[in-house]
């Protein structure tokens, strides 16, 4: 048999979630935007975990955005997914679809914490929360900051998301609701999202004797919080699939849309920097109410700009991105403990993490445990994904 090529590896993976149609064409900017998005998480984790400081500048201090920056990913990816196979007359299958995302996921996400379960001190040494609420995603309610492997909460915010969409998909179908009701929802849940993260800050904004710790506990993690931040990468796929005037006018103007994304998360990287979190007083208000969804919204742009075959940010390929995109998974969660571990070690040697050394050491070991998750777990358990329960529909 022909050996399979590396860009036909990643497309039958995480990027099979991809429609048909695009997976040749558009694949290599959304490939940019999951390389992009692996780089900024793991640039603010390195400054709150390993250096302390902003070793890659403001870069690091914006950094926790790459997690939104995943979340609107998944939004488009699963939706469009959806919508393509509904459109085409075939049924969803809820078994096909939640066996496929816990293949996906488990794997990976199990391993790594039978890690924290077996090597606690080695991991990290914080506190593992009850191992119910890994189990069953649920971690990330109440979280506790610094707790060992909290970085999984993204992960169980986006489990959340995946259990839902597709009910609310076959709901729409067996309704026979329209376009316009759709775009109803997402509006109201938007607005949902937005009022209920005022309302809070309200009780957790203002730093109070818990200082940030309560902010992160009931705003930050909370589900009911972020998942506003996954519509609009759904709103992309509804255009795409529902409103072909307008996305053929958009596709068509690919670079103007790039220009419009930059330009929009430069504007809201530039606030988030100077009003989202206040010294000596705590998280700003309209950041807080407003800033994850306008975020959302600037991300969502540069996907749609991705899935432009006249937009730059599809047609240069950079080097090492789709290697990236392909292993963020594994090295998302790898990434903090293997940090922390390798600072220690390099502590010893008297070479601080700050140091070009220091960051290309634990840069290029992170990468490994990375490579090493994938290749172990993550691809053989894809394999299996495709063999057994090759697609979400049923004819």
């Amino acid at each position: 048999m022909a050996s399979t090529t590396h860009t036909q590896r990643i497309q039958n993976g995480l990027e099979s979630d991809i429609g048909p149609r695009e997976r040749t064409d558009t694949v290599e900017g959304l490939h940019t935007l999951r390389a992009m998005a692996i780089l900024l998480v793991f640039a603010y984790h390195y400054m709150v975990f390993v250096s302390h400081a902003p070793t890659f500048g403001w870069v690091s201090t914006v950094g926790w955005t790459g997690v939104d920056l995943f979340f609107v990913l998944s939004g488009y990816l699963i939706a469009n997914q959806i919508i393509v196979g509904v459109k085409s007359g075939k049924k969803l299958s809820l078994s096909a679809f939640y066996g496929r995302r816990l293949l996906r996921t488990l794997p990976n996400y199990y391993a790594v914490l039978a890690l924290y379960l077996v090597f606690p001190i080695a991991m990290g040494g914080g506190t593992l929360p009850p191992v119910w609420k890994f189990l069953t995603f649920a971690q990330n309610y109440h979280l506790e900051p610094g707790t060992a492997f909290s970085h999984a909460w993204s992960l169980c915010v986006e489990e959340q998301f995946y259990l839902l969409l597709p009910i609310g998909a076959l709901l729409v179908t067996r309704l026979k609701g329209s376009v316009r009701q759709v775009w109803c929802v997402l509006c109201m849940l938007t607005a949902v999202g937005i009022a209920i993260r005022c309302a809070l800050w309200h009780r957790f904004g203002p730093e109070a004797d818990g200082g940030a710790t309560e902010y992160y506990r009931n705003i930050y993690y909370a589900t009911i919080c972020r998942a506003d931040e996954f519509l609009p990468g759904v709103a992309v796929a509804v255009i795409k699939n529902c409103h072909s005037g307008t996305w053929e006018r958009l596709m068509s103007r690919g670079n103007l849309l790039l220009a419009s994304g930059i330009s929009c998360t430069s504007v809201m990287f530039y606030l988030l920097l100077r009003y989202y979190q206040i010294e000596d007083y705590g998280y700003g208000f309209a950041m807080t109410g407003f800033g994850y969804t306008l975020m959302a919204a600037a991300f969502a742009v540069l996907v749609a700009a991705a899935l432009s075959k006249q937009s730059l940010l599809n047609q240069v390929r950079i080097p090492g991105a789709a290697q990236l995109a392909e292993l963020s998974y594994a090295i998302y969660l790898t990434h903090k403990p293997v940090s922390t571990m390798m600072q220690r070690a390099l502590l010893r040697h008297a070479i601080s993490a700050s140091s070009y050394i220091g960051i290309l050491i634990i840069t290029c070991t992170c990468l490994t445990a990375g490579w090493m998750l994938h290749t172990l777990i993550e691809t053989p358990f894809m394999r299996l994904r495709g063999k057994y329960i090759p697609r979400n529909f049923v004819r």
